[in-house]
C-alpha cells in the first residue's frame, strides 16, 4: 500500500533534444506517457514515470520514480530558457542522474555543456547510449571512451530504447542506487499527470505528426473544457500559433489537416480514457507567446 516500505528513489532522465529519453521512459513503464516524434524539443515539461514492482526481489517491492525532462538546448526566448531551467533543476535532490545521448550524433559543444553541468551533481550518474541499432561498434567504442574519460560515471551502457536492447541492464544496475524507503505512489499509478495534462500532451503530438518543421514549436495546446458523461467524455481543446499564416496550415485546405489531426488525436485519447470521445479543436493566433511571461506560467513554468 502507498507508504510501505520498500526500495524506492528518484532518477532523472535528461539529455539534448531528441535523444529517445520519452521512448526509453515508455519502454521502462511498458505504456505511453511522454509524447515522442523525431522533432527535437518534443518535451516540454518534466514528465513523472512511476515503476513499481512489488515482487521485485523475493516478495520485497521496488518502486522507481523517473523525471523525463525536457531536452537540455540553446534558448532562443523566454520558454527555451524555461524548459531549461526545468532540465537542469533535475539534476538536484535525485538519487540517480540518468544521462541519454544519441549514438548517432558526434561529441559537440552542447555535450561538453551538459557534462560540466554534471560535474557540479552529487548524484549517482549513469550514461546510456542510445540508438546502438543505427551505429557501428567503432562509433560506439567512440562516444564510450570519450565519456568514461571524464570519470564522472558510475555505469555506461549501449542501448536501444526503441528496440528494447539491453534496457533490462540498465534497470538491473539502476535498482542499485534505490534504498530503503516509502512507497510514494499506488502500484498502480503510472503518471503523477492529471488526464487533462495527457490529452493535451497527445493532441500536441499529433501536431508534431502532421506539421512542417517550423510550425510545431510554435504552437500550445488548451483544454478549454472536459466533460465526463455516462458513456463519452467531451474535451475542447484550443491550439494556439504564433501567426495567422501558421493557422492556415494547421486546418488545410478544406480543414482537412486539421480534421486528421483530431481523428488520430482522438483514437489515442479514447485508448486511454477508455470510453468514447467527442473531440473538439479550435485553432486561435496568440503572437510571440514564447516570449510571453503569463503563457509560459500557465504552461506550468515558474515565473523567471
Amino acid at each position: 500500500m502507498n507508504g510501505e516500505l520498500m526500495k524506492s528513489g528518484f532518477i532523472g532522465i535528461i539529455g539534448r533534444p531528441n535523444a529517445g529519453k520519452s521512448t526509453l521512459l515508455n519502454n521502462v513503464l511498458g505504456e505511453k506517457i511522454a509524447i515522442t516524434s523525431d522533432k527535437p524539443q518534443t518535451t516540454r515539461n518534466r514528465i513523472t514515470g512511476i515503476y513499481t514492482d512489488l515482487e521485485y526481489d523475493e516478495g520485497s517491492g521496488i518502486q522507481m520514480i523517473f523525471l523525463d525532462t525536457p531536452g537540455i538546448h540553446k534558448p532562443k526566448n523566454k520558454l527555451g530558457a524555461a524548459i531549461n531551467e526545468t532540465a537542469i533543476n533535475t539534476m538536484g535532490g535525485v538519487d540517480v542522474v540518468l544521462l541519454i545521448v544519441d549514438g548517432t550524433k558526434k561529441f559537440g559543444k552542447g555535450d561538453q555543456y551538459i557534462l560540466d553541468m554534471l560535474a557540479q551533481s552529487d548524484s549517482k550518474k549513469l550514461l546510456a547510449i542510445n540508438k546502438m541499432d543505427l551505429i557501428s561498434p567503432e562509433e560506439y567504442l567512440e562516444l564510450y571512451n570519450r565519456y568514461d574519460e571524464s570519470g564522472m560515471f558510475d555505469g555506461i551502457f549501449g542501448i536501444s530504447a526503441l528496440q528494447d536492447t539491453n534496457v533490462d541492464k540498465l534497470m538491473k544496475c539502476l535498482t542499485k542506487y534505490m534504498a530503503e524507503g516509502p512507497m510514494y505512489y499506488p502500484e498502480d499509478m503510472a503518471t503523477d499527470h492529471p488526464e487533462r495534462f495527457i490529452v493535451s500532451e497527445i493532441i500536441r503530438e499529433k501536431l508534431l505528426q502532421y506539421l512542417d518543421q517550423e510550425v510545431p514549436h510554435g504552437i500550445f495546446v488548451e483544454i478549454e473544457s472536459y466533460e465526463e458523461k455516462p458513456h463519452i467524455t467531451e474535451i475542447g481543446a484550443v491550439i494556439c500559433c504564433e501567426r495567422t499564416s501558421h493557422k492556415s496550415i494547421i486546418i488545410g485546405k478544406g480543414g482537412r489537416k486539421l480534421k486528421g489531426i483530431g481523428k488520430s488525436a482522438r483514437e489515442e485519447i479514447e485508448l486511454l480514457l477508455g470510453t468514447k470521445v467527442f473531440l473538439s479543436l479550435w485553432v486561435k493566433v496568440k503572437e510571440r507567446w514564447r516570449d510571453s511571461d503569463r503563457v509560459i506560467r500557465n504552461l506550468g513554468y515558474r515565473d523567471e
